[in-house]
């Protein structure tokens, strides 16, 4: 997906392929749910979850997988041995098939990223 314009997530939602989208409402749910006082917001063309005005998680539907984006690095090295085995870049996850997001994963990263504030990468 060529970066979008939408001004909301239900607008970038509403853009995403079908095949991904119940993935992604999902994910949207998820993030809504362990990130208690996060703001949900538009940046960079992606759902970013926000404290403070710092985005903590975002994720996107790419090309060619969907990414989950942890931009803390502290909650990273916490989960090394549990992310060792994925498809990781820097600072996201990979997933290429929507069926196979480990929603269990996500929500115990979800859950660590929301327990406090730390190192943005």
């Amino acid at each position: 997906m060529v970066q979008s314009q939408a001004e909301d997530v239900g607008g970038y939602l509403a853009e995403v392929p079908e095949e991904r989208r119940a993935a992604l409402v999902r994910l949207r749910e998820l993030c809504r749910a362990e990130l208690p006082g996060f703001a949900e917001v538009m940046a960079y063309g992606m759902p970013v979850y926000e404290r403070d005005g710092v985005g903590e998680i975002a994720f996107a539907s790419q090309k060619q997988y969907i990414s989950v984006y942890l931009l803390r690095s502290d909650v990273r090295e916490a989960f090394a041995e549990q992310l060792a085995g994925q498809d990781m870049g820097k600072g996201c996850l990979r997933f290429r098939r929507p069926e196979k997001i480990d929603f269990v994963l996500l929500r115990d990263l979800l859950r660590a990223t929301a327990a406090g504030p730390g190192r943005i990468c």
